[in-house]
């Protein structure tokens, strides 16, 4: 009788019968490359139009749109389906032309440098009346 039950207990604790797991949509690795970070992002059977990046207030966010649902009946569904979007917070001294992005072969590769570009100060002259 044991057997049985844990025969049970496998076959319903197996991954067709639970849930889709919520599984983090982007994954994403970082490393050093010289004097720059990488982030590497997955975005299997996304296409370059579909992925915006947006720098504001230090955070650098990637927002990809809702891809295409594929035609037919559904019979199980492990893929996220819809739009996403991931921050990093890089600090408020870069500017966008300091981040450089490359996207292939589903991948998103995104470059910056490790040391925030110092800001110049200008000076401001005030006048006297």
């Amino acid at each position: 009788i044991y057997m049985y039950f844990n025969l049970f207990d496998d076959l319903f604790n197996d991954d067709y019968f639970a849930p889709a797991k919520k599984v983090s949509s982007m994954k994403t690795d970082i490393y050093e490359q010289g004097d720059n970070y990488v982030l590497a992002i997955e975005l299997p059977g996304i296409n370059k139009e579909q992925v915006k990046l947006n720098l504001k207030d230090g955070y650098l966010t990637v927002s990809v749109t809702a891809s295409e649902v594929k035609e037919g009946n559904m019979i199980r569904s492990e893929r996220y389906h819809g739009d996403a979007s991931r921050s990093f917070y890089v600090g408020e001294e870069f500017k966008p032309e300091d981040i450089k992005a490359r996207f292939e072969n589903g991948e998103l590769f995104i470059t910056l440098p490790k040391e925030a570009p110092k800001k110049i100060e200008e000076t401001h002259y005030i006048n006297i009346d």
